[in-house]
């Protein structure tokens, strides 16, 4: 078992539930252009949470997404530092953050999501959100950027909502399109960030914040267990 392999299973060992690797040189900003690998960490979040979620976000439900959020960073941290131990390069890239000087608004540094689609771990949904054809959304992301070669699958995979619109139609502040997702496509053609953001803020900042309400989680029918 080569490093590459042995630090993918050492990530599942510690609590990811799926990893992934990609070349994603093409889609970074020229700051990261030397950091051209991209090895995906997956966790699934709890299924029993996820629906509980009526026509609002729950307590449980967001207290879960940051303790979720909080195990990737710790995972993509140690990750980053072994890579570095090796000799090489590497960025953790938070599970969860925005930053402001960035080209779109409601952005971080670099997006999980591309990694993941590049590596064929999943696609984009019309709910903007990465669906793993064996969780759905119910998942979060991280990343670890590197300039250490991995073995990059790029076998992208096609969007497989089909006509499936479940979540457009159950999405409180509209601000889903119905678009299918293609790679490459800019957000703004599945979702208004901005509104969905809003209507968080306006609607949930007793509960908490930083995170999506979590009805078109709980709504795919990918994620529904049989």
């Amino acid at each position: 078992m080569d490093f590459a392999e042995e630090l993918q299973q050492k990530l599942i060992d510690w609590g990811a539930t799926f990893t992934g690797c990609s070349n994603v040189e093409n889609a970074l900003p020229e700051n990261l252009k030397p950091l051209k690998y991209a090895l995906t960490v997956g966790v699934r979040l709890s299924d029993y949470i996820i629906d509980q979620i009526t026509d609002k976000p729950t307590y449980t439900y967001f207290h879960h997404y940051r303790a979720v959020n909080t195990l990737i960073d710790q995972l993509t941290l140690r990750g980053m530092l072994l890579i570095q131990e090796k000799g090489y390069y590497a960025v953790a890239v938070p599970a969860s953050q925005t930053v402001n000087d960035v080209k779109e608004s409601y952005s971080a540094i670099f997006p999980h999501k591309t990694a993941a689609t590049m590596a064929g771990l999943g696609w984009i949904g019309r709910n903007g959100l990465f669906v793993s054809p064996e969780y759905g959304p119910r998942v979060r992301l991280g990343t670890i950027l590197t300039n250490m070669e991995l073995p990059v699958n790029n076998n992208i995979v096609e969007a497989g909502c089909g006509e499936c619109r479940i979540c457009v139609d159950s999405c409180p502040t509209m601000a889903l399109t119905g678009n299918c997702w293609e790679q490459g496509c800019d957000r703004s053609r599945i979702v208004d960030a901005k509104a969905c953001s809003d209507y968080m803020n306006s609607k949930f900042k007793h509960i908490g914040r930083g995170s999506v309400c979590g009805i078109c989680i709980r709504v795919c029918p990918y994620g529904i267990r049989k």
